[in-house]
């Protein structure tokens, strides 16, 4: 194996235990280290116990979805999206900001104030009762 092709196998994508089930704080959010292609990043990681709406981390409907997105928010600068408010806005999953309050939509980080800034997000499971992240 040359070091190009060990450097690559590094970098690919792989599924990381992030925490327990237990760890999870339902319809809130947590924030968490993981390490990505492009180096540590810092997800926040959101549990919905019995989400309404199907998404690519949930099941049918009522079951449990989880979705994690970047937690830099990019209109304050701060790491602050896992303190966010999560609610429903037009019939979607999203958090509030904490700060400035812009709206990102848990499946797939759109601000919903701004076209233009999408929050990065990872696929993310439950196998058993530990959390995994595909990064």
């Amino acid at each position: 194996m040359t070091t190009a092709t060990a450097l690559e196998h590094e970098t690919e994508m792989t599924w990381q235990t992030l925490c327990t089930r237990a760890d999870l704080v339902p319809f809130s959010g947590v924030a968490a280290w993981i390490e990505t292609a492009e180096g540590p990043a810092q997800v926040a990681l959101f549990y919905l116990p019995s989400d309404p709406t199907p998404s690519q981390s949930s099941g049918p409907n009522g079951t449990p979805a989880l979705y994690a997105l970047d937690n830099h928010d990019p209109f304050s600068g701060a790491n602050v999206i896992a303190r966010g408010i999560v609610g429903d806005l037009q019939g979607a999953p999203v958090v509030a900001s904490p700060l400035y309050k812009q709206h990102f939509r848990l499946s797939d980080g759109q601000c919903l104030e701004d076209d233009a800034v999408r929050l990065r997000t990872w696929a993310v499971r439950l196998d058993g009762e530990q959390v995994e992240i595909h990064a």
